[in-house]
């Protein structure tokens, strides 16, 4: 079994409350209310801001050409491929960039990305590898999971699509090699890259319910 494998097998619990939480199962039928959705769009804009700047730092740190061009295009990727579909939900919101980029993080959105940029910053290549690496499966899980329960066409179709498309399995497919790759170059750190991995998947699945419940702060 690959070290990628084990982290999922590890985070088994994770990954099913994810399937089951409100987010995803209305989303997939089309349900969900759009200011739920709205929440999304404009926390998860500001999220991949820092998730692409964790893997630019992350390029920093790499010794060998392949996985620094890699690092590198998958910060490309989110900045250009990801966010465009933000962009897009925004316009039918209408919302502008500009409003995008000057939405507040709620605290959970505070949490899981301050998480990452000080793992980029103060951790070595294999925890970061770890850190990053719920994300990219995540979505690319759940968005299968909502392609199975989906029955027709809607609003958040196109949604479901993106994180289905050839181009995000592509991504999700390097940052997996990045995790194994990692992890046998590395057997001293799985510790500390399983700690990285599970706060990462709690973080995702504690975002799907700050928008379904569109947190705020209490003060």
């Amino acid at each position: 079994m690959s070290f990628s494998d084990e982290l999922l097998a590890e985070g088994t619990d994770i990954w099913e409350a994810q399937y089951e939480h409100p987010f995803v199962t209305e989303l997939a039928a089309g349900t969900l209310d759009p200011a739920a959705f709205r929440h999304w769009v404009e926390q998860d804009y500001r999220y991949l801001l820092d998730y692409a700047r964790t893997f630019a730092i992350a390029g920093t740190k790499a010794r060998r050409e392949e996985v620094m061009a890699g690092l590198m295009g998958v910060a490309h990727t989110v900045l250009d491929f990801e966010m465009d579909l933000h962009r897009e939900f925004a316009a039918d919101y209408g919302i502008s960039r500009e409003e995008l980029e000057r939405t507040e993080k709620v605290a959970t959105c505070v949490a899981y990305t301050n998480f990452l940029v000080r793992t980029a910053h103060e951790g070595t290549l294999p925890e970061i590898a770890a850190a990053i690496y719920p994300c990219g499966q995540g979505y690319l899980d759940v968005a299968e999971r909502m392609a199975e329960l989906a029955d027709e066409t809607h609003r958040y179709t196109p949604f479901i699509e993106k994180y289905t498309s050839d181009e995000f399995y592509e991504a999700v497919d390097w940052m997996r090699w990045l995790v194994d790759d990692c992890a046998d170059r590395n057997p001293g750190e799985h510790d500390a890259m399983r700690e990285a991995f599970l706060t990462s998947a709690r973080l995702e699945h504690d975002f799907w319910e700050m928008c379904y419940t569109r947190e705020e702060w209490s003060v």
